[in-house]
């Protein structure tokens, strides 16, 4: 599995924050105030599941440009379970096969994934490290590869907002679980019901 030690370092880590509520990941600022929850919840919505006028990329790619995106923040919590949703979403798909590419984009790589999806994956992951290094030439070969202009504004604001959730992540060292599997059950609810919805029991993403 990929960046098995990493994973198990960080999740020996403690809050470096005080007075957080006792859960994992971005749910102890989901859960500082009624308003941090709503919005936070709310924006991935927007950006992970609800429709986006002109985009052609659906919402297992949206999961994996935030996946990339975390994995390159170092954000082990949102890398884990938004590739845990990725999963949940492929398999609702009968896209099973691409399953690996998950752990591609954890590495760093998206060899596995077709061109306009490379394109979209280099465009936010330059955005996430300095947004004004990404230059015409890199939206080019992302409109030339197939994305409309909506994906390419998708993968702008996926990078964008899932670097303010990995920072919030890794600002607070929220607790971090040293295994994907626990994602699993929660990654279920989220392909069916999307972010709006609070678990049922243990918040895990």
């Amino acid at each position: 599995m990929a960046r098995d030690e990493d994973r198990l370092a960080r999740a020996r880590q403690e809050p470096i924050v005080g007075g957080l509520p006792d859960v994992p990941g971005i749910v102890a600022a989901i859960q500082l105030t009624p308003g941090l929850g709503t919005h936070l919840r709310g924006l991935a919505d927007e950006l992970l599941v609800h429709d986006y006028p002109g985009a052609t990329i659906n919402r297992a790619e949206r999961e994996m440009i935030a996946t990339a995106v975390s994995a390159a923040n170092d954000c082990f919590f949102c890398m884990d379970s938004h590739g845990a949703h990725a999963n949940a979403l492929l398999e609702r798909l009968g896209l099973e096969d691409l399953s690996p590419v998950i752990d591609e984009l954890k590495l760093g790589s998206a060899t596995g994934l077709g061109p306009k999806m490379r394109a979209l994956v280099a465009i936010a992951r330059i955005v996430r490290g300095d947004a004004r290094e990404l230059t015409d030439a890199d939206v080019a070969a992302a409109t030339a590869a197939g994305a409309t202009d909506a994906d390419v504004q998708l993968a702008v604001l996926i990078a964008a907002g899932f670097s303010m959730y990995n920072r919030m992540v890794e600002g607070f060292r929220a607790r971090t679980a040293p295994s994907v599997d626990v994602y699993r059950a929660r990654a279920g609810e989220i392909a069916d019901h999307g972010y709006g919805m609070p678990p049922v029991a243990t918040a895990t993403s």
